[in-house]
């Protein structure tokens, strides 16, 4: 059995869509990178490169690859998980927590599973994600950017 952990942020700005767990979701703002700047996505998927010790995302997918520009993470993460099941390892579960001050991400936890579990080829139940507030304090609080981390655990085959 494998651990892994990921962790990423990006910037909110005007003028791009807040996706996260590959759901758009209405926001003023939206978070800047190089692809569709999904950081739950981007989380879940250093943890699984991490557990796999194959690298990090931006090993696979840098952000100095024009193909990447704008990609949606999702994608990426289809391509995380045929990274995952050609080293010959199971997801048992991930956890993911979702740190920003707004918007509410509750009402959109339910679909952000399914496309987590559906790209990766598991069950809904193997997947979890919660969201967070850091009370006003940090660039979270302060709404300048929005942050995830997620843990996983991989099985050999």
């Amino acid at each position: 059995m494998r651990i892994g952990s990921g962790y990423d942020v990006h910037r909110l700005v005007q003028g791009r869509k807040l996706i996260l767990g590959g759901v758009e979701i209405p926001h003023t703002l939206g978070l800047l990178g190089h692809s569709d700047a999904d950081v739950l996505l981007h989380a879940v998927m250093d943890a699984l490169l991490g557990a796999a010790a194959l690298g990090d995302i931006g090993k696979h997918f840098p952000d100095t690859a024009e193909e990447y520009r704008g990609i949606s993470s999702i994608e990426l993460l289809y391509r995380v998980s045929d990274l995952i099941s050609k080293e010959k390892y199971s997801i048992i579960n991930i956890d993911a927590t979702v740190i920003a001050q707004r918007p509410k991400i509750a009402p959109y936890i339910a679909r952000m599973r399914q496309n987590i579990a559906d790209a990766l080829q598991i069950d809904v139940r193997q997947v979890n994600v919660k969201a967070t507030t850091e009370e006003g304090l940090g660039f979270t609080g302060a709404e300048e950017g929005i942050a995830a981390s997620a843990v996983c655990l991989l099985n050999e085959i």
